[in-house]
């Protein structure tokens, strides 16, 4: 079988005998039912490859579509005029570098159209290559917009750049409403979803199919669909792992799956991590390993964002629906980015539950955030937590509490803001990434542990306190009776009180009972 992978475009896939997951029933209803559209998902998602099959729709080509469910639902088949525009493949370091790209779509557009009006400015000359497309066919023009945000992700933290390219880019996108008459079809993508106001404020005919049920399955892969289209390919996999069938289609759920889009609809597949895994024969994090989320990273310590509520914090469906307001809450950069997922929905208050959709993106971004939030030290942080785990595995209570004091005493602890918050997210990142060698629970609510950790022979209770005394953490755990689950458990408990003092950045006082 051949992998599409890193191929956006729908006619080589189809002309050179690609695996390929039929989209198109969604994609004509999309066609069918609506005008102007805009759909957010995160990167290597297959929202290319969908523009680029409705580019070969509407451009008549319908040998292409020769046994997929747009054949027998499509009648008229007719060729429209086609204005691609990617945004994709540009840095965008400087004021000129959007105008530069801008430029060169028209230019090429113009080439075909008509350049009467090259001298105009960049929304000018998009409208009159609109017009000029339309009046020479006679037929409505399409426009195809790929990763329209790009410009702006890349220059999270320079404002002023932000400013000029928000600027820039709603004078231009704002000719699709003007030129209401002239257009058949419009569909924007992106990773980050429009708000009421910025880019897209003059814009506010598009339908944002981003949160819509019926379309959640169009980018991304389904359990049926993996089942359906690549069986023989996991059942290769599974050998070439030593593994039975089911485990390796279990093993692709746990790593892959779990986007969710909408509430009601199916847990998605990342296809780029999907189709590498199928294709190697090997288990990695293929899409992580592609891009690192120094975006975000920036936005949570700007923020000095609780590390613990990106898991338990309500997001109501505006917030999701806008990164106007990430300077106050990164979580819907986050979400859209698709390092958060949807996990559960409040009808009553409209909000929703995010959490990690699988676990190459949560050990991944863990991994990640490791450096941000720890001391600097001269070691790797790789190797304390190695020996942190090793440690716990074996019992070495007394060992593992020295190791994890020597961790804040002997590096360059870089505290940004509030010292309590930074102290806590510090240890957030340390056991969430210690929970992917032993089982880890954190919990911070309801009078609950703060930290418990098991292996086969031991259980850990921690009860984390700052500016007060490892004696007042033990009390605690005696008073809230968190040992008491585990009265009967052979294995050997340890109740452990750890105090963090802020004005030292240390942790000044522990104890194990």
């Amino acid at each position: 079988m051949k992998y599409p992978i890193g191929i956006q475009n729908f006619g080589e896939v189809r002309r050179d005998g690609y695996a390929y997951v039929d989209k198109t029933a969604l994609m004509y209803k999309m066609v069918s039912e609506g005008k102007y559209y805009f759909l957010s998902r995160p990167r290597r998602f297959g929202k290319s490859l969908l523009l680029s099959t409705l580019e070969a729709f509407f451009h008549g080509e319908r040998e292409l579509f020769t046994g997929l469910a747009v054949e027998r639902l499509e009648t008229e088949w007719k060729e429209y005029p086609i204005l691609h525009l990617d945004l994709n493949s540009r840095e965008y370091k400087d004021e000129s570098s959007l105008a530069a790209e801008l430029n060169r779509h028209l230019e090429g557009w113009e080439k075909k159209y008509g350049d009467e009006f090259k001298d105009r400015e960049l929304e000018e000359r998009f409208i009159h290559v609109i017009e000029k497309a339309y009046e020479q066919t006679g037929t409505r023009v399409v426009i195809l917009v790929d990763e329209y945000d790009k410009p702006l992700l890349q220059t999270i933290g320079n404002e002023a750049l932000q400013t000029a390219y928000r600027n820039k880019l709603k004078a231009f996108y704002s000719v699709l409403k003007t030129l209401d008459a002239r257009i058949r079809f419009a569909f924007l993508t992106g990773v980050t979803k429009f708000g009421k106001v910025s880019v897209f404020s003059d814009l506010n005919n598009l339908i944002d199919l981003s949160l819509d049920h019926r379309y959640a399955e169009v980018c991304g892969m389904t359990e049926h669909e993996l089942h359906a289209n690549f069986d023989e390919s996991v059942a290769a996999l599974a050998e070439a792992n030593s593994m039975t069938k089911d485990e390796c289609y279990e093993r692709l759920r746990r790593d892959f799956d779990g986007y969710h889009f909408s509430i009601e609809g199916p847990g998605m597949y990342n296809p780029f991590s999907l189709l590498n895994t199928l294709s190697a024969q090997r288990f990695r994090d293929y899409w992580f390993e592609t891009g690192t989320p120094s975006f975000l990273v920036y936005q949570l310590k700007k923020t000095q964002y609780h590390l613990e509520n990106m898991t338990t914090e309500e997001v109501s469906t505006d917030t999701l629906n806008s990164i106007e307001i990430m300077d106050e809450n990164p979580l819907p950069l986050l979400y859209q980015s698709g390092y958060l997922t949807l996990k559960s929905y409040d009808k009553e208050f409209d909000s929703y539950t995010l959490g990690f959709p699988n676990r190459e993106v949560e050990q991944g971004f863990i991994k990640y955030l490791l450096p941000f939030y720890t001391p600097k030290t001269d070691k790797k942080n790789t190797f304390a937590v190695s020996q942190f785990i090793k440690d716990v595995r074996s019992g070495d209570a007394e060992g593992f509490m020295h190791r994890l004091q020597d961790f804040f005493a002997s590096g360059d602890y870089q505290v940004v803001g509030n010292t309590e918050k930074y102290f806590q997210n510090t240890l957030y990142v340390f056991f969430r990434l210690l929970g992917f060698y032993v089982d880890v629970e954190r919990h911070t609510s309801n009078g609950r542990m703060d930290v418990l950790i098991q292996t086969p022979d031991y259980i850990y209770i921690l009860e984390l306190k700052v500016n007060q005394t490892a004696a007042t953490a033990l009390q605690q755990i005696e008073e809230k009776g968190y040992a008491l689950p585990f009265a009967s458990d052979p294995r050997q408990l340890f109740r452990i009180g750890i105090n963090f003092a802020t004005e030292t950045k240390l942790i000044d006082d522990w104890k194990i009972t």
